[in-house]
């Protein structure tokens, strides 16, 4: 039995790493605050025009179409063409819909009625037929030149029009973004065609499951174009990330790339959106409200009066972003804002001259400040002086910090305090010191698992503080905050709003509580700090003056951290372990003539330790120059470990923890697959009359170059995974016919033993192959089974790499019968002999070959290989997988 051959104690630790993944997964896709986002509707019925495309370009791209978003009134005006408004184009995502415009497109329709139509935007919408093109990269390129098509056909439709566009904005989510960036790498493609890109959840800098090489090689060929062109890239672009929600497209991978030449990009998120405040899921972004109103603010605030189109300024494209996305200042947009405003009408004025103060406003008044005698008589100077009043909106405040220091000629300050249909308006306003009101806070250690915290205990009754969060700047950190508030007699409810600020990159969040409360803050990074930004995390707390504040850090357990960031190298990890032990089974058969079991060679041979340091020391080596040269030279591709320092994603420890997931993952993957093959054994044996042991082997039956060549020619003229899955099934079959003619063979045993030991001596009669063909006992039926449940274990994974492409042919099966461009072809064809041999495979025919030895010492540099070259580049997997697979059917015949 499987489970007979490993210990409790290892059983334990396999239960353990179990449990302890779970843990991780659940603070992936649980550990995240609830969705906060509120519904986008329509108030009127919406509907999709289908825009007519040229025939040959119809007939050239059958599964792709255009369309118009349109409600009510507006939607039959427009069904008559050429149109009169600003031309937005929507690209959806991975599996997304056309249909996916209609949340913005309803908004801005609502916003264009509310000025009467004086400007008004176009919403159009691709269909790519619900590809999953983050599976499969091959249809990326096609999806890229279709878009160029639609652009060129949408701007044909204002032809004749007294402000006709010129260019057209994109809105893109998911790989849709990524799709319209790569518009300008396209050889015939004018830059001038796109005026505005907005791009929401697009992972720019890199694929989150690289599962063929045309997704990175798309990847390679979009991002080296944006580096190499930026001084010549002109495109304003704007990224916006769901934050710690989205759990599909972590944020860290929408951050565009900083280059100094090109400065009209920004990347943000939601979080920190102001007026947003949210963070969405991966699909809740395209119909976030609060997301949603702020992009169709920003983009009437980029219309041209003069052209009544999105406005060709670069300088106020970036400033409305600005002020929209990045600090809103809670006001309207002003291109050029006025410093010095006159102040006219028989409002009262009120003096106030003391440095802490309260005011209640019911009515229209007008505060004026007297800074001067604080200047004199109070503070003595103005060096290090703030208002405690910031100049950006927040949730449920609007706040002004003011440097008087920076102000050496201002002598008064003119607060104007509207009152709205007579609701109250508080003012609180305090004069203090900067260096009072910074606390620092080292954060705790990575390791500490929440046994220990740090506290500090805010003394001072003060509005704002600033908590400088020391030693926190990488992505694998992960804790949180306790802010403990005490108020004294507190008669009305009071807000405290507690701003986490991360200075180096837009992905603050804000925290508001009642107080008095306990509020708990998650802590953690999208984007490291850089090597050269001395910049500190800070908690902004905005607090009340009648409570007193207790602030504590306490590190959480990071196994989410490492799932969320790392858990894609998951399968190089496990096909490491299981190539371990098969090349311990390999050897144990070549040492012995048995084939011990694979529970016993996954606890003996899966160590980190043969290589982890393997890896660590190629790392280490390429750091000098000869060796770099020597390596490129060899054509050897990026080290997997160089790729993931270069995002940041250098977590300690997290090798030796996916190899401790992955030798987990491997023995449950076997323990099931062990399993699953007695069960479809005694399936058969229940439908089919009891088979025998084979008194003969042949390597290879009449029946096998026939079905080679068919799954062949399956894959040539379909779709490589299909025959990969095919070839899948018929080793399968040939293991639990195995396995069903062992039990037989064990039950006629129990039944009648005098006759089985005498069967056993005549099949064992004859030892000379050459003299006689070789027959199969059961002690060699036992060892074929093992060495063939390890082979079913590494195939099995193959299949699963494999089958994304698989679902997507299935997917798009009705507009093409073959797969073009197709990633697993040449490993099908590679494959399906290997696999079609090795179903006819014995240890009793391989044990005394010659090639053995030699093949039982590949799986471990290929072990070493799948880490190095694998773990971010998970279709290189297989080609280490093979190798091993096609020497042990060589093994047959040397």
């Amino acid at each position: 039995m499987f489970l007979h051959s490993v210990n409790l104690w290892n059983l334990a630790f396999y239960a353990l790493m179990v449990f302890m993944a779970t843990l991780g997964l659940w603070d992936v896709f649980f550990g995240f605050e609830e969705n906060k986002c509120s519904m986008s509707y329509m108030f009127e019925y919406p509907e999709y025009q289908k825009i007519e495309l040229p025939k040959k370009l119809a007939k050239r791209y059958p599964a792709y179409e255009l369309y118009l978003y349109g409600e009510g009134s507006y939607a039959e005006e427009h069904k008559v063409l050429p149109l009169t408004g600003i031309p937005v184009l929507f690209l959806p995502g991975n599996a997304g819909s056309y249909k996916q415009v209609r949340s913005i497109g309803s908004i801005a329709l609502r916003k264009a009625e509310d000025i009467d139509f004086k400007y008004h935007f176009d919403f159009f919408s691709v269909n790519f037929n619900g590809e999953l093109v983050a599976l499969y990269g091959g249809s990326l390129q096609k999806q890229t030149k279709f878009v160029h098509e639609c652009i060129k056909t949408i701007l044909k439709l204002y032809k004749g029009q007294e402000f006709a566009p010129k260019s057209v904005a994109i809105i893109g989510h998911s790989m849709g973004g990524l799709v319209a960036r790569a518009l300008l790498t396209l050889k015939n493609f004018k830059h001038d065609l796109i005026n505005l890109l907005v791009t929401q959840a697009t992972p720019h800098v890199a694929p989150v499951m690289p599962l063929d090489r045309f997704i990175t090689d798309f990847y390679m060929t979009v991002n080296n174009y944006w580096i190499l062109n930026a001084r010549h890239i002109n495109l304003t672009t704007l990224s916006v990330a769901g934050g710690f929600r989205d759990y599909q497209v972590r944020s860290g991978l929408t951050f565009l790339p900083k280059l100094s030449d090109h400065t009209s990009a920004l990347s943000v998120v939601s979080s920190a959106v102001p007026k947003t405040w949210v963070s969405t899921d991966h699909l809740s972004i395209v119909w976030c409200k609060q997301l949603q109103l702020t992009t169709v603010r920003a983009f009437f605030d980029l219309i041209d009066a003069d052209t009544k189109q999105i406005t060709q300024n670069p300088k106020k494209k970036l400033s409305v972003l600005n002020h929209h996305f990045i600090r809103h200042p809670a006001k309207h947009f002003e291109e050029n804002p006025s410093i010095i405003s006159d102040l006219t009408g028989t409002s009262m004025w009120v003096p106030v001259k003391v440095s802490k103060w309260t005011y209640v406003a019911y009515n229209v008044s007008i505060l004026t400040m007297d800074l001067a005698f604080f200047s004199k008589n109070i503070l003595s100077n103005r060096q290090g002086v703030d208002l405690s009043w910031k100049a950006e909106l927040l949730p449920t405040i609007k706040s002004l910090t003011l440097r008087l220091q920076d102000y050496p000629s201002l002598s008064h300050l003119v607060v104007y305090v509207p009152s709205i249909h007579g609701s109250k308006f508080v003012v609180d306003c305090e004069f203090f010191k900067k260096e009072t009101r910074s606390i620092q806070l080292p954060v705790t250690h990575l390791f500490s698992f929440g046994l220990s915290s740090r506290k500090v205990i805010l003394n001072t009754s003060g509005l704002f503080y600033n908590i400088e969060l020391l030693n926190f700047g990488q992505i694998y950190q992960a804790f949180k905050i306790s802010v403990v508030s005490k108020c004294s007699a507190v008669k009305e409810e009071i807000t405290s709003i507690y701003k986490l600020h991360i200075p180096w990159s837009y992905e603050d969040s804000l925290t508001i509580a009642q107080v008095p409360s306990t509020t708990e803050i998650p802590v953690k990074l999208h984007i490291a700090q850089p090597e050269n930004d001395s910049h500190v995390a800070l908690l902004k707390m905005y607090t009340s003056s009648d409570c007193q504040y207790e602030v504590s850090c306490i590190q959480m357990i990071g196994f989410g951290r490492c799932v969320r960031f790392h858990g894609g190298a998951l399968p190089a990890y496990v096909i490491s372990s299981i190539l371990l032990a098969y090349g311990g089974q390999l050897y144990s058969l070549f040492s012995t003539g048995h084939c011990l079991e694979y529970a016993t060679m996954l606890d003996k041979e899966a160590k980190p330790y043969k290589v982890d340091p393997f890896v660590i020391m190629i790392k280490f080596l390429l750091g000098y120059k000869w060796f770099k040269e020597l390596w490129d030279m060899c054509l050897l591709p990026e080290l997997d470990a160089i790729v993931l320092t270069s995002q940041s994603m250098c977590f300690p420890l997290v090798s030796l923890i996916l190899f401790l997931f992955g030798t987990c993952t491997a023995y449950w993957g076997g323990l099931l697959s062990s399993t699953s093959v007695r069960l479809l054994s005694s399936l058969w044996l229940a439908l089919k009359r009891p088979s025998e042991l084979p008194k003969e082997i042949k390597i290879i039956s009449p029946d096998l170059p026939i079905l080679t060549i068919v799954l062949i020619i399956v894959s040539w003229t379909t779709c490589g995974a299909f025959a990969i899955l095919l070839t899948y099934f018929y080793y399968m079959f040939k293991i639990v016919h195995l396995q069903a003619s062992l039990t037989t063979f064990k039950n006629s045993q129990t039944v009648n033993p005098k006759h089985s030991r005498r069967s056993e001596k005549k099949s064992n009669h004859h030892k000379d192959p050459a003299v006689h063909p070789l027959r199969l006992s059961a002690n060699d039926a036992e060892d074929s089974l093992r060495m063939h449940s390890t082979v079913m274990n590494l195939l099995t994974w193959i299949v699963l790499l494999s089958m994304p492409s698989l679902i997507y042919w299935l997917k798009n099966l009705r507009y093409y019968f073959k797969l073009n461009p197709d990633p697993c072809k040449p490993l099908a064809f590679i494959l399906i002999p290997t696999m079609a041999l090795l179903g006819n495979t014995y240890t009793v025919s391989v044990k005394s070959s010659k090639l053995l030895k030699t093949t039982s010492q590949f799986p471990l540099p290929l072990a070493v290989g799948v880490i190095a070259f694998g773990s971010a580049h998970l279709y290189r997997v297989p080609c280490f997988v093979f190798i091993p697979l096609l020497l042990h059917a060589l093994c047959n015949f040397m």
